[in-house]
């Protein structure tokens, strides 16, 4: 595999002092930091710090409605006002879906425009490439106000609903990809043909993934745990849980980090649901936890719970599991997703939960003993990273405060494959199938009152509208064509 051309220093030292300067972060930095500074100042700051990266051209990333991960730059020297003014953007890119298809949605036509805001908090030099550095950014009107079709604005308005019903949530994205070479035919083979948790898989990607976990550390991004998976040329690399908002942002610069440094490589690293129909499918697997408003105490653990976890945990899960025919075009919102979500796959496919059990929607995991309080969480599997995550986490939010308000109870847990149960036992149960295309799950969500009133009116209707044309132009192609643009794309 290649090395950084534009990296001069030994390859034997650790990138995060190759490229990355600026000093690090704590490992759970808050998000209040920047409002504290007169906006001007905050931005001569920064500025600075971009300078003395060596930054030229910084990114303002936004999420769409179909998933893609887009975005303007401004140059540096531009840096202090454009954090304030934004860049402006057309309201028509969130009515476009991944195929670049502009859908006609009533106010998100080619008149008026929004400015791209970025979050200075989040503000990240990129070790993959040359002077360049990163921000997400929310989406506000001409008048500075949070705009209802902002995704980002949407998990804001989540979070602060779980604040005032006296909980926060923390939470982590845990990603599987398949790394892949490009055939001359302009297709994509496996990096290699290796066994789950083999250490051959180790040695075959390496390189690669070394320089991966490389550029997460240099963007503060802490690394758990890294596997390759069941598929050929599957990984897994988990990082540390977060704040729900921060939770969002680094899935943000994960996604870009893997397929970047996996690019400067001369590889190809797809995140799709399912990039080769025959293999296994990639997950991004949302797991939470409910902690008190200042996240120092968890309200997930309760020692005398069953499985240690505390009443409004199980009624966070509940709601989750209520709504989650719904939610599901939400976490799972491609047409590629619904190859992945089958029975006996391990990636869920039915409304049920239980402990260590992973053919649940919801895996209660087992936690370890040197922090009970801290390690106790839940798993929702019905996730990948085809979903816009601040759209996903925010569902999940939305629909597990309702479990919290309503007092939900999650039923008895499932002990046993689901999938192994029989219809009647299933239906005795209250255990549904998943709806099993993407079509069937937005007719979910335009039917759940709760989803639909989170999200408003502007951004449901812009939502709906693009995912159900993603169905139809897909339904009319093979599944060749799916997969080759949910490969690159995600």
């Amino acid at each position: 595999m290649g090395s950084w051309a534009y990296l001069t220093l030994p390859q034997s030292q650790p990138l995060r002092d190759r490229r990355d300067p600026i000093p690090r972060r704590p490992r759970y930095p808050t998000r209040a930091m920047a409002t504290t500074r007169h906006p001007r100042r905050a931005g001569s700051d920064l500025t600075e710090r971009a300078r003395r990266a060596g930054v030229r051209l910084v990114r303002f990333l936004y999420t769409d409605n179909g998933g893609i991960t887009r975005g303007k730059a401004t140059h540096v020297d531009g840096l202090a006002q454009r954090l304030t003014d934004g860049i402006g953007l057309t309201v028509a890119m969130q009515a476009m879906n991944m195929l670049d298809q502009l859908q006609p949605v009533e106010g998100l036509g080619p008149v008026g425009e929004i400015r791209l805001v970025p979050d200075p908090q989040t503000f990240t030099v990129l070790p993959y490439a040359p002077h360049a550095a990163a921000m997400t950014s929310d989406m506000r009107t001409l008048e500075g106000e949070a705009w209802e079709a902002c995704p980002r604005a949407f998990l804001k308005r989540q979070i602060a609903a779980c604040g005032e019903a006296g909980f926060s949530v923390r939470a982590a994205f845990e990603c599987e990809f398949t790394l892949a070479v490009k055939q001359p035919d302009g297709g994509f083979a496996p990096l290699d043909e290796s066994l789950c948790f083999s250490t051959a898989g180790m040695t075959a990607a390496a390189s690669v993934m070394d320089d991966i976990v490389a550029a997460l550390e240099a963007q503060r991004i802490p690394v758990e745990q890294y596997y390759p998976e069941l598929g050929h040329g599957q990984q897994e690399l988990s990082i540390a849980h977060a704040p729900a908002l921060e939770a969002a942002d680094r899935q943000v610069f994960y996604r870009e980090t893997v397929r970047a440094v996996a690019h400067r490589h001369g590889l190809w690293a797809s995140l799709a649901p399912k990039p080769f129909v025959d293999q296994a499918g990639n997950g991004a697997h949302i797991h939470f936890s409910l902690w008190d408003a200042t996240g120092r105490r968890s309200r997930m653990y309760d020692p005398q719970g069953r499985y240690g976890v505390s009443t409004p945990g199980y009624q966070f899960i509940a709601g989750a599991l209520e709504h989650l025919p719904a939610l599901l075009a939400l976490t799972c919102p491609s047409v590629n997703s619904y190859r992945r979500l089958q029975p006996h796959f391990w990636s869920s496919a039915y409304t049920a939960w239980g402990p260590d059990n992973r053919e649940a929607a919801v895996r209660v995991p087992s936690t370890f003993p040197s922090d009970r309080a801290g390690s106790t969480n839940a798993e929702l599997k019905a996730s990948d990273s085809s979903s816009n995550p601040y759209l996903g986490l925010g569902g999940l939010l939305a629909a597990g405060l309702d479990g919290v308000r309503r007092k939900l109870e999650p039923g008895e847990p499932v002990l046993v494959d689901p999938g192994a149960l029989s219809e009647s036992e299933r239906r005795e149960r209250g255990i549904q199938r998943y709806p099993t295309t993407l079509r069937a799950a937005l007719d979910q969500l335009e039917a759940d009152a709760v989803l639909m009133r989170a999200l408003g009116p502007t951004l449901a209707r812009a939502y709906l509208a693009v995912k159900r044309s993603e169905a139809e132009a897909f339904g009319k192609e093979s599944a060749e064509f799916e997969t080759k643009h949910h490969f690159w794309k995600f």
